[in-house]
């Protein structure tokens, strides 16, 4: 070899910054099985290890970073930066468009499928300012239309495969950005979305797995594996999808877990869960819901197309093979059996059995689910299966898991005075009483006025410790509302939608939640009246009565599944 054929040594570099290849790297590469559209736009740290780069085609503006790994990549990689310590083998092809967003942007369809209620995502979409969008349309065209284009640029997300992210036997990525230590394993197409990953590293739960087809997304904190389809969507914090799951026009929120099932306009607020194949979930809000198998609603007459939709109420669940037809609103902590074809709105009636009978009326047993011992379970049970919390992550949704809140006291207080109006008249001729469509028998319903009595006792020995209620200061109490997994004063709410800006929005909810505590005694010195004041001593009484009533439950249910494993034994 003459002086003038041998290799110089490689220019060394006091910083990282990507550089044009030499001729000599450019021979090694070929030799590797690697090609390029033109090698003078392809750049590489100056510690990349060349023998960890094979059978890769690179497109034009490619750069790679020190400690990277590319094999295997025959249909090449396109106008993206390799970040530091990421690894992509096996992958058939690679490619950004030079101006692409990647997801953030993307109008869901939420609730209504015809995109009248559009949730615009971006990374940090929280379940309050989704629920905001969907549920006030007119707050996004006339508060925040003005600043959305501004506000969703600054949410873009780079072009680029992280640092130390891995892509392994997948097929094609086109616009997908990859977040810092993201796996993604396996996955059939993915197309205009990004896949981000907030948790502390060695904490990651961020995956996307075998034969995943999604378009227009953002994966969030999220997993979504085995065969999973997406179109239109947001998979948030601790969100699991998987086993075949398809969605479209969705958003999922914290600890969501989906599974086999569909689901279309959906907004699945935090804890929502659904893992049987036949269950759809379309056109409704949920939060902390259990949806049985065979799960369906129905959100289109066939008349102006799928318009209608619904909402069910915190900690809602469905049984095998139970039907809603939308519009319909279920209240909170409502077990819902059989077909309802008559838009109930059972809000008025929280922790009810509802029973849709042979027309599809729906029968309403109020209370009921206050004597079950699996309700305060579920309570307790939440905070321990928060997946975000196990990762470090910054949290974008607000939760307040109790089960006992103002916003389901305020709707039992409410629900007892309309149950005494309801029993000073008669029964029909069918003996049943008939309210906003739904029917209840007087025997239920002089039930229900006991076990909300009890259960509005037990809220107050949890919120009370000494059983003293706070003064009141002689303004009247607010309302409360749910806004997607967040209890919260009705001014609260107001204030939100008079919001310009979403970070102004997201601000107040911040301080609603900082402040709930605070707010929840001022609320109940407020709403309490003489009546309950006049028996504050009983409440440790009430309290206790209560908890014998689902000490009852409990030992009931044990003896009939003691009854059935003797049945059942060998």
């Amino acid at each position: 070899m003459t002086p003038s054929q041998t290799p110089p040594q490689t220019p060394t570099s006091d910083n990282n910054i990507p550089r044009l290849l030499l001729w000599w790297e450019i021979r090694q590469l070929k030799k590797q099985g690697c090609s390029a559209d033109n090698w003078q736009t392809v750049r590489f740290s100056p510690g990349v290890d060349l023998n960890c780069i094979n059978n890769v085609h690179f497109g034009d503006d490619v750069s790679v970073e020190e400690g990277a790994i590319l094999r295997n990549i025959p249909g090449g990689i396109y106008n993206c930066t390799v970040r530091k310590n990421a690894r992509v083998e096996n992958v058939g092809r690679i490619r950004f468009g030079r101006e692409e967003a990647c997801g953030v942007g993307v109008a869901v369809a939420a609730l209504d499928e015809t995109g009248a209620r559009p949730v615009y995502i971006y990374p940090g979409l929280s379940s309050q300012i989704a629920t905001l969008m969907a549920r006030v349309p007119k707050w996004v065209e006339n508060n925040l239309k003005p600043g959305l284009a501004e506000f969703l640029d600054s949410k873009a997300v780079p072009l680029e495969i992280g640092e130390g992210a891995v892509i392994i036997d997948c097929g094609l990525l086109s616009n997908v950005s990859v977040g810092p230590r993201v796996r993604i394993e396996g996955a059939s197409a993915l197309r205009n979305g990004a896949i981000l990953n907030n948790a502390v590293a060695g904490r990651e739960f961020t995956f996307v797995g075998g034969g995943v087809d999604a378009e227009n997304f953002i994966i969030e904190d999220g997993k979504v594996d085995a065969g999973v389809i997406l179109r239109n969507c947001y998979v948030g914090q601790g969100v699991s999808l998987e086993k075949g799951f398809t969605a479209h026009d969705s958003l999922f929120f914290a600890n969501c877990s989906f599974e086999n099932g569909e689901a279309c306009a959906l907004l699945a607020g935090p804890y929502t869960v659904s893992m049987h194949k036949a269950t759809l979930l379309i056109g409704c809000q949920t939060s902390f819901m259990n949806a049985g198998s065979a799960t369906n609603q129905s959100n289109h007459m066939y008349k102006l197309g799928p318009v209608h939709w619904g909402v069910l109420e915190r900690g809602v669940k469905t049984s095998s093979g139970a039907y809603i037809m939308f519009g319909a609103k279920i209240g909170a902590f409502t077990m819902v059996m059989g077909s309802h074809k008559t838009h109930p709105d059972s809000s008025s009636f929280p922790f009810s059995y509802l029973f849709g009978d042979e027309r599809g009326a729906t029968v309403v047993v109020p209370g009921a689910m206050l004597r079950s011992c699996g309700l305060m379970r579920d309570e307790k049970k939440w905070p321990t299966r928060d997946r975000r919390l196990k990762r470090k992550l910054p949290l974008n949704d607000r939760i307040i898991f109790n089960v006992l809140n103002p916003f389901t006291v305020d709707a039992m207080l409410k629900a007892i005075d309309t149950i005494t109006s309801l029993l000073a008249h008669p029964a029909d001729d069918d003996l049943y009483v008939r309210h906003k469509g739904m029917k209840f028998t007087r025997a239920a319903l002089e039930r229900a006025k006991t076990l909300y009595t009890a259960a509005i006792f037990k809220y107050l020995s949890l919120t009370l410790p000494n059983h003293k209620f706070p003064r009141s200061d002689g303004e009247e109490a607010e309302s409360w509302v749910d806004v997607g997994g967040q209890i919260m004063p009705r001014p609260y709410l107001d204030k939100a939608l008079a919001s310009e800006e979403i970070p102004e929005a997201e601000k107040v909810f911040t301080e609603a939640f900082d402040r709930y505590a605070e707010l929840e005694l001022r609320w109940i010195g407020r709403r309490f009246g003489a009546w309950w004041h006049e028996r504050e001593e009983r409440i440790p009484i009430g309290a206790a009565q209560f908890d014998a009533m689902v000490e009852d439950d409990r030992e009931e249910y044990l003896e009939m599944l003691s009854r059935e494993t003797q049945m059942l034994a060998l």
